[in-house]
């Protein structure tokens, strides 16, 4: 339901939906919902998934590259912001990924945690415990917005300014 509140609202919203390409899972669903609701569904699907027949045929545009890595880096070059909706672990390799990419200053987009039901919420506890241990930077926890609600989480991926962050852990002392 959380799938295709999402495709039903981007289209409204007049949001193209970007995503990797497939007819299954709760992606498959999004892109239903948004063309079913009127909206613009680009896909970018490597070949070889192309051909184990998993490709959706009836997007705006469905875009076939070369590999894995190339869908990627696709993806988030045509995106304006990212939103993960509970998933495995595809959706978490994916949603790292572009985390690291936004702290390393690859991109200022906004990455969003839709979380349904609370699933996110033992990562939302991994990541507080990665600051109060030293392995992240508290700021860094800005990169990352969460909200159980579909509305406020497009409010405040609309309203998203990227956190001014050293790239470094610990900045380094001078004698």
């Amino acid at each position: 339901a959380a799938a295709e509140f999402l495709g039903t609202t981007l289209a409204e919203r007049g949001i193209e939906l970007v995503y990797g390409g497939g007819n299954v899972g709760l992606m498959g669903v999004v892109a239903d919902a948004c063309l079913a609701a009127g909206g613009r569904v680009v896909g970018v699907i490597p070949r070889a998934l192309l051909d184990w027949e998993v490709g959706h045929e009836g997007l705006t545009r469905l875009e076939v590259v070369d590999s894995m890595h190339t869908r990627k880096a696709r993806m988030a070059e045509l995106a304006d912001g990212f939103i993960a909706l509970p998933g495995g672990l595809g959706t978490f390799e994916e949603l790292f990924e572009i985390l690291t990419w936004a702290q390393l200053g690859f991109h200022a987009k906004p990455v969003g945690l839709l979380d349904t039901a609370g699933y996110y919420l033992p990562l939302l506890q991994m990541i507080e415990r990665g600051v109060a241990e030293g392995f992240m930077k508290a700021e860094n926890r800005g990169l990352l917005l969460a909200e159980d609600n579909l509305f406020a989480l497009l409010r405040a991926m609309g309203q998203y300014h990227p956190p001014t962050v050293s790239k470094r852990i610990r900045e380094e002392k001078h004698l």
